[in-house]
């Protein structure tokens, strides 16, 4: 069969198929049979989902990682799986890369990493600790890009992304009847201070930052009750690492200020930590030449700087020595990642794995 035919009908049965993070048992599967038909050797996990593949031969490593788990959203009404983040595009274009090269000399092993979990933020912490990344001297990723960063046809050596982090916070008052609400500690106007305290916080305007709460549970059905009681969520982010780290710590002296004046208890709990990018010039000026060489420098973008984050930049962290980068495809992506009816032009699948297949061949004879 055809690579482009292929690779289009990988993406159709990823994309019909959809699972959300730690759940992509049949993702694994179809993955695991995929490689079993192209013969190539692979091995799975007992105790999570995902898997790592290598071709190649010799005592050097370099991998490329696909991200495989979808997002929970609303669609049409309805809370479903759904691969509006593009894992099921950089699936396919990471196993397109893989059948383009399986039959071509290489300098070196390349091991594929087929992760879960990347929208929780894990899942590459998990193939880390699985050996993924041993003895791996570089690593690539890809990505499909919305068309207010880049025209369909243009790719970028790289994504800058930014640096993230979530907040889930309780407040813990006292019920009272709306015509006493001085036998109560409201929970609501805490609330409601923390959402201005947020927009106070200021820093560089040379730095890229933002904080903003996404979530607020507070009260019930009967409107004559003041709430004791609220949750509420807040996303943190920054365009590197040093900004976030003092964003999260301006945020908890202010939340402790707030819970002190209003006489309420605030629990905070911080979870789903994702870092910037760390970037390796080496990596990017592989994929600048592969992407030059596969379709042409008109079609060399620009490294891509944005406020998304992505788990892939935990191997960086775990592994400093690791020579990394993200490639971004041009599609006309839009409305934009995440967004429950995101639709791009599946012509940029077989750009993408060809872009993808130069890069690893490009690196596997870079010592």
């Amino acid at each position: 069969m055809e690579a482009k035919q292929q690779i289009n009908e990988w993406f159709t049965y990823f994309h019909s198929n959809p699972e959300i993070s730690w759940k992509e048992v049949e993702t694994t599967a179809m993955l695991s049979s995929i490689l079993s038909k192209l013969k190539v050797t692979h091995r799975t996990f007992d105790d999570v989902t995902g898997l790592v593949a290598e071709i190649g031969e010799g005592e050097r490593i370099i991998a490329v990682r696909a991200d495989i788990d979808a997002l929970w959203q609303e669609v049409d009404g309805m809370y479903q799986a759904n691969h509006s983040c593009g894992h099921d595009a950089n699936m396919s274009m990471v196993l397109g890369a893989l059948y383009y090269l399986q039959h071509e000399q290489l300098g070196c092993k390349i091991r594929f990493i087929f992760q879960p979990a990347e929208e929780k933020g894990n899942g590459a912490n998990a193939m880390i600790g699985r050996g993924a990344v041993d003895n791996v001297s570089h690593l690539f990723g890809i990505h499909l890009r919305p068309q207010e960063e880049m025209a369909f046809g243009e790719v970028a050596p790289a994504i800058h992304h930014g640096a993230a982090l979530f907040l889930e916070g309780q407040i813990i008052g006292e019920d009272a009847h709306g015509a006493r609400p001085h036998q109560g500690r409201n929970a609501i106007d805490p609330l409601l201070a923390i959402g201005h305290f947020l927009k106070t916080i200021n820093f560089s305007p040379y730095e890229a930052y933002s904080a903003k709460i996404t979530s607020i549970q507070a009260g019930g059905d009967s409107y004559n009750i003041i709430p004791g009681g609220a949750k509420f969520a807040v996303d943190v982010r920054a365009q590197s690492n040093t900004i976030l780290n003092q964003l999260k710590e301006r945020i908890d002296k202010g939340l402790k200020a707030i819970a002190s004046l209003h006489d309420v208890r605030i629990t905070l709990d911080w979870s789903d930590y994702t870092p910037a990018a760390e970037v390796s010039a080496d990596a990017a000026d592989i994929a600048r030449a592969a992407i030059i060489e596969t379709v042409g420098e008109k079609a060399l973008h620009k490294a891509i700087t944005t406020s998304g984050s992505d788990d892939f930049h935990f191997y960086t962290i775990h592994r400093p020595e690791l020579k990394a980068t993200m490639i971004g495809i041009g599609a006309d992506l839009a409305p934009g990642l995440h967004h429950p009816q995101m639709t791009f032009n599946h012509e940029a699948l077989d750009i993408g794995a060809k872009v993808l297949a130069n890069t690893l061949k490009k690196a596997s004879f870079t010592n």
